[in-house]
Formats: C-alpha cells, structure tokens, sequence
C-alpha cells in the first residue's frame, strides 16, 4: 500500500488551493480537476489529509474504474472489487452515487446494482454481508458514472470535512467551513494584520481564520472514516496527530473582529467561538455594518452579504448595497475589502470597481469573491471609533 490513488473533492474555484496543500504533505501525482485533486501517495496520507487540510470535502481512495453501458455492467465492474479486503462484513455500508451524462435511467437503481455487488462479494468472501445504514454508517462508498465509465471510490472522512466538529450555531444560509477557509486564503491575509467580518452571522469566517493563524488542524475535534477500515493503523495516527497538534501557537488574543447588527447572531458567534476555544481570542460586538468603523489603519475586510432571489429581497438589497459602497469609502481607506456573493446586482449596485474577481461556488451557486482596494487618498478624514 506504499502507492495507492486518491480523490479529494473540494469547493469549485478552491482546487488550486488544496493541490497546494496535498504538495506539501508529500503527494506525488497532484492534479486539480473541477471540483477535486486526484494524487497518489501511501494510505498513511489520508491520515494527515483529513485531519489538516482546510480545503478538502472529502478524502477518496480510488478503488477501480470500468466502462459500461448497463446496470449490469455497474454490478459486474463494482463485484470485481476486492471490498472484503477494506472493512469487514460486521460494519454497516452506505453508496452514494453521482453521475454526469451517465446514460442510466435510474441513478437509485445503479446505486441498489452497486450495494448489491459489495454483499455479494463479501457473501462469496466471508460468508455473510454488510448490513446497509443510510443514516450513520460504518463505511462510505462512492461511485461517479460519466458518459462511458463508472469511478468507485472508498471514503476515508466519513463525515464531510467542512464538519470541523466545532459547530453549535449556525445562521440562516452559513457558509461550509471548508469554503470559508477558502475565501480567507484567497484575500492572502498575512494572519497578522487585522482581519474584520462586520456582517459575521455565526462567525464561520472569523473561526476559520483563528485557526489559520494559530495553526490549529481544522480536525482536531472529529472522528474519521479511515479509523474504520482494516489498514488503520493506530500508533501511525496518533504520531501524525500528535505531531500536527504540537504546532499549534498560543495568543491571548487575535487581531480579528466580529461585527453583526443582530444580536441573535453575536449569541451564535459567541457560542460556536466559545465551542471552538476561541472566546477570548477574537473581539465580538453588536454593530451595524453600515455604522461600523474600521478598527485600525490598514487590514483585510471579509464577509459574505445578503443577498436573495424573493422579490422584496432585491428591492431591500437594492438599497442596501450602495450604502454598502459609500461605507467602504468613507470608513475604510488604505483596507482591501473582499465581499464573497452569488448575486449579479453586487457589483453594479455597490458602486465600486473590483481589482479582482475570483469565481467560487458555495454549493450549486456560481459566485463570486470580489476585491475592493479601498484608496486612502481620496477618503474624508475618518471620525475616531
């Protein structure tokens, strides 16, 4: 097992930063695709992968690929797994399948074909089979079918990485951990300037850069699929988390700050900080981001507006985003300002010229990470905080 291949999946628009990540830690064979990084490296790198990568969704062993055109060519390509030799009949499965220009009619029959290849094999193997449990099973199994071949895959997260473990609040519509680490790598904060959410909802931006700045792993508080599997080699694991978490900085306190107008949100921020260990690290205040003050000279604004499809939502944005923009302008001069959204209107509406645009997805919507380098120059002198 010295050379097996890998998949992790991740956020579209975040492939090249965890092709980066997956580099660093010794994977041979790096290549991003849309959606992923395929690579290659002995099974002991999944260990470090899902405990450390701050990008990653998913960590994929590739168990094989096969073409064909039927549901029994699915079920033969799946049997011919050697299954048995990953896990044991006495754990529970769960398949998922996706498929892109796949010409099967019935994904939910393909996933059936698939499960019932696994049982048997492990019935022609063993002499029993797994048990199937859709809601908290032992052993994830993935298969993606395109126009001409099926791509099965064994899980070694479990549950997706962007479950840091943390979590006790969330907001209406929060961002997934794994992207929101994203967006603050890519506004290339240097984790000691100053870093401000003013609209921070349940505060996933702010956690995630705490932990980048205090090089915490992003799961030190889960469990993993591969703890499940037969080559799970304890003292290994416990060698590459001891190690990752000895790197770990101390900071009384971070030079990052949360600002929300609700006070709903600041409870839920507060709770998931306080549940992350972070409560004393980051400074929480009730504030409307419109009356918001930058809190030094110079530093990295992040965060994610409102924005909405329903018809009253667009007329109350259509207000609200040029406000947003004279803020910018009046409060924040000599900052680099980042707003991530998915609604086409922002740019127009807020009536300043991005330096950049960064396409990124938060799920199946197309957005957009925009980058505003607010000029010192032609700014009114600010009132103090």
């Amino acid at each position: 097992m010295n050379e097996l291949a890998w998949f992790a999946t991740c956020p579209r628009g975040l492939e090249s930063l965890l092709a980066a990540e997956l580099s660093a830690w010794g994977a041979d064979s790096v290549g991003a695709v849309p959606g992923g990084v395929s690579f290659r490296g002995p099974f002991s790198l999944c260990y470090r992968a899902n405990l450390g990568s701050r990008f990653a969704t998913r960590v994929l062993l590739r168990m094989g690929v096969a073409s064909y055109r039927s549901e029994q060519d699915v079920y033969e390509a799946a049997y011919a797994l050697p299954w048995h030799e990953w896990f044991e009949s006495k754990q529970s499965l769960r398949v998922d399948v996706n498929a892109s220009r796949s010409p099967l009619k019935s994904l939910d029959f393909a996933t059936l074909r698939i499960k019932d290849a696994v049982c048997d094999r492990f019935r022609a193997e063993r002499g029993a089979r797994p048990d199937v449990d859709t809601r908290s099973p032992d052993v994830r199994i993935h298969a993606f079918l395109d126009a001409r071949e099926a791509h099965f895959y064994l899980d070694t997260s479990g549950e997706p990485l962007y479950k840091r473990g943390y979590r006790k609040d969330s907001g209406e519509a929060p961002l997934k951990e794994n992207l929101a680490a994203g967006i603050v790598a890519l506004t290339q904060w240097d984790r000691a300037e100053p870093l401000l959410d003013p609209m921070c909802g349940s505060g996933t931006l702010l956690i995630e850069a705490a932990f980048m700045a205090l090089e915490i792993p992003p799961g030190h508080a889960r469990g993993f699929g591969f703890e499940r599997l037969r080559p799970y080699d304890a003292p290994t694991w416990k060698d590459v988390r001891d190690h990752a978490l000895s790197r770990r900085r101390e900071a009384a306190q971070l030079p990052i700050f949360g600002r929300d107008r609700f006070g709903e949100e600041i409870a839920k921020a507060r709770r998931n900080l306080e549940a992350a260990g972070l409560a004393d690290r980051i400074e929480l205040k009730q504030a409307d981001v419109l009356e918001t003050r930058a809190p030094a000279q110079t530093g990295v604004l992040v965060t994610n507006p409102p924005y909405g499809k329903r018809i009253d939502a667009q007329e109350s944005l259509a207000q609200f985003y040029p406000k947003l923009g004279d803020t910018l302008k009046r409060y924040y001069a000599g900052w680099r300002c980042f707003l991530f959204s998915g609604d086409p209107q922002l740019p127009k509406l807020i009536r300043l010229h991005p330096s950049r645009r960064t396409p990124l997805y938060n799920g199946p919507i197309e957005c957009r990470l925009y980058e505003y380098r607010i000029v010192a120059g032609s700014m009114r002198k600010r009132p103090r905080q």
